[in-house]
């Protein structure tokens, strides 16, 4: 049989496949050699293979062993359906025959549930692979821990984590990047500076890229950059992928220009990936002008841009309220090949409500064949700027209708609604808020002083310096007002005096962000905030006039876009 697996190496498409599958048949070999096997394999796993008939296949095979049942669970767990892998591993546990699990079955088994976010089945997993006795297999224990960190049981990932004796490069950078994944980026920078001093094992190039996806989370540009110097010191940035990441930390950490210089001085080839995360960080900073250019530079650079590359491009456009720039763009997207999905007609959406052209932008929504919530939020949010209560009425009826309303759709409603003092359709608002068990996310901002992160909510009186904290924003208020400040009042849900929704406007997480900020740091210096949430109108009004009468420059990235405040001038042009 040594002649048939030398034809097997050499395999190169399905119908040879086939081709040797009768040759075993007609030779009376297919119960009998371990050919069979590669042959399953081959056609389960190989990018010419073909999974159905791999099954088809194994349903033939009177006795499989262990290597065909792993072949099939494998196939299974790599294709788009995952959870037929762990179907088979049941089937395989509860049958009877030569074959018994071994820890590559738990390994591809294990795989299939990550991939198919199966929590429950991962823990079941994990107590059979401490039954059979494989829980001293690195390899296993590396895949165990991946397959927590992916389910985003981060607590049991990081125990298998500690209870690894010497854990292995791939342990390392699976816990990582599931703290930089899950939530938790603060540990996942912990666990990067535990992996450094530890010594044992050096941080590879996806080890920073978990890393450096924290840092951008947070916002700290201090973290990122410590990365970034090791990066250099271990000539990691002649890997494009991690300059790609580098490129996305400085820009989401505040620093367009060092992101430009980075990418205008790589060491490895640019990737498409490369221009399109280059093109968003214009975006994302309201630089519209500067990502036309790069687009255009990208379409002469002989690499052709994909449906991302519109849709970043097309999202500067949005931001920086370059309108019949960002429909041109949008109208040549099929002359050029590349067709447009759900994302793109939302940008176009709110390109359109942007202009104040709602009619347009609700034909555009209500003509497509399949309704999508994305499309009428966003159709809702220019309800909001514009003060059209009966479109943002309709959009949120077709999101009910859905059941796609979520909480931020809800407060959008309400906000046009107190716009126009219509109190009782706030109640009704909330009312059906409560029905629906619609729990309101809460905002948080954090602030990176002195190399340290800084946490806070609404009306947060949990800071040591909260005392001087407040003590600056009364400071602010009563300078602002002599500049000739309003409190957006519309933009508190409640019927209540003018006096107290001030008040309740005077506490957001962002404005004590920047207090803080400016009574801790030197005059000039520029403020950095990061909001979960989308920032607020009154906020927003509040910042411009910070900016002006403190001689600041603020930045607040919240979760849209960035929002470059000076002289009392934001770069959304107030369009957010």
């Amino acid at each position: 049989m040594a002649y048939f697996d030398l034809l097997l190496q050499k395999c190169s498409s399905f119908s040879q496949i086939k081709q040797l599958q009768a040759n075993l048949i007609t030779n009376g070999h297919f119960h009998f050699s371990s050919s069979r096997t590669k042959l399953l394999e081959l056609c389960a796993i190989s990018p010419f293979g073909d999974l159905s008939h791999a099954l088809h296949i194994f349903r033939h095979i009177h006795s499989p062993s262990t290597k065909d049942w792993n072949a099939v669970i494998r196939g299974t767990a790599l294709s788009s359906n995952p959870s037929n892998a762990i179907f088979w591993y049941r089937t395989m546990t509860a049958s009877n025959g030569p074959h018994r699990v071994d820890a590559l079955t738990c390994s591809f088994a294990l795989k299939a549930c990550a991939r198919a976010l199966a929590r429950s089945e991962v823990m079941q997993l994990h107590s059979q692979v401490l039954r059979f006795g494989f829980d001293a297999d690195v390899l296993l224990q590396t895949t165990l821990l991946d397959a927590y960190a992916k389910v985003e049981d981060l607590d049991q990932a990081q125990k298998v984590f500690d209870e690894m004796p010497e854990p292995d490069i791939a342990s390392w950078n699976s816990l990582i990047a599931g703290f930089a994944q899950g939530g938790r980026p603060s540990d996942a920078i912990d666990l990067f500076k535990r992996m450094k001093e530890d010594g044992n094992l050096r941080p590879n190039e996806v080890t920073v890229q978990g890393a450096l996806s924290a840092c951008s989370q947070l916002g700290t540009l201090k973290e990122g950059e410590n990365v970034r110097k090791y990066i250099a010191e271990e000539n990691l940035d002649t890997v494009v992928q991690v300059c790609n990441v580098v490129i996305d930390m400085y820009a989401k950490c505040g620093s367009v220009d060092k992101a430009y210089w980075v990418f205008e001085n790589m060491r490895c080839e640019k990737s498409l990936i490369t221009w399109n995360t280059m093109i968003m960080a214009f975006a994302m900073h309201g630089d519209g002008h500067k990502a036309l250019d790069l687009f255009e530079k990208l379409g002469r650079s002989g690499i052709y841009p994909d449906a991302i590359s519109y849709l970043a491009v097309l999202c500067a456009c949005n931001h920086a309220g370059l309108i019949e720039d960002g429909l041109k763009l949008f109208n040549s997207m099929v002359q050029r090949g590349v067709a447009p999905n759900i994302k793109h007609y939302g940008v176009v959406v709110d390109l359109l409500g942007r202009a104040g052209r709602l009619k347009e932008a609700y034909e555009i929504v209500s003509s497509m064949p399949f309704p999508n919530m994305v499309l009428w939020q966003t159709l809702l949010g220019a309800c909001r700027t514009y003060g059209d209560v009966k479109m943002a009425e309709m959009a949120s009826r077709k999101l009910v209708e859905m059941g796609f309303i979520s909480c931020g759709d809800f407060v959008l409603l309400s906000n046009v609604y107190a716009a126009r003092r219509r109190w009782d359709d706030v109640g009704r608002v909330r009312d059906a808020m409560r029905r629906r068990d619609v729990k309101k996310t809460p905002g948080f901002s954090y602030i990176e002083v002195k190399g340290n992160m800084h946490k806070f909510l609404y009306g947060d009186r949990s800071h040591s310096s909260c005392r001087e904290i407040y003590a600056k924003l009364d400071e602010i208020m009563f300078r602002i007002k002599a500049i000739g400040y309003t409190a957006e009042t519309g933009n508190v849900l409640h019927d209540i005096e003018e006096e107290d929704k001030e008040n309740v406007l005077c506490y957001h997480s962002e404005k004590l962000a920047v207090a803080f900020g400016l009574s801790c740091t030197e005059e000039g210096t520029p403020i950095q905030v990061i909001k979960n949430l989308r920032i607020c109108g009154d906020c927003h009004v509040v910042i411009k006039l910070i900016s002006k009468s403190y001689n600041r420059e603020i930045f607040v990235r919240d979760r849209t876009r960035f929002h470059r405040f000076k002289d009392g001038l934001c770069s959304c042009k107030d369009y957010w």
